[in-house]
């Protein structure tokens, strides 16, 4: 299972922090600053693989990607292929790049809600539901086109809103 995914600039500023296993707010964001100060302390001729269980708890185990000014960390336990949690990022990042063409930060802090909706179609629960990046985003820009048609439907009648005073 998956247990937190947590996209971070280099500056340790969490742009995205998602858990799949209950903790409260205060413990989330502890773990974060000492995740953070793993992560910027490895040197990057080493392994994107760390086990961190005196960080998460016994059985628990990370990998992450560095690209340009962020960290894109998954947290999970061993049910999981370190592999294949590797490619997860991979095509998590795929499908940022796709969809906000050649994503960067700034992408990424003024489309939280999208980034969210990305991370829900690929992860559910701490289970990974698609790993397919076109299809995260016909199931995305479908969302988007649903949201977009119901803030455009109005539920006043138009004989109703021309009235003047």
């Amino acid at each position: 299972m998956i247990k937190a995914v947590i996209v971070m600039n280099t500056q340790g500023k969490p742009r995205l922090t998602k858990f799949y296993d209950s903790k409260p707010p205060d413990k989330q964001q502890e773990l974060i600053r000492t995740l953070y100060s793993v992560l910027c302390n490895r040197p990057d001729n080493v392994s994107n693989f760390v086990n961190v269980d005196s960080i998460f708890g016994p059985d628990s185990r990370l990998v992450y990607k560095h690209y340009a000014t962020l960290y894109f960390v998954f947290v999970y336990d061993s049910a999981e292929n370190e592999l294949a949690m590797l490619d997860l990022i991979q095509v998590f990042v795929e499908t940022l790049d796709k969809c906000f063409k050649n994503v960067c930060e700034l992408d990424i802090v003024f489309n939280y809600g999208k980034l969210h909706t990305i991370v829900d179609e690929i992860i559910f629960g701490g289970q990974v539901l698609e790993t397919n990046s076109a299809e995260v985003i016909r199931a995305v820009e479908e969302i988007s086109r649903l949201e977009a048609s119901s803030t455009t439907n109005s539920f006043v009648p138009k004989s109703v809103s021309t009235w003047r005073r």
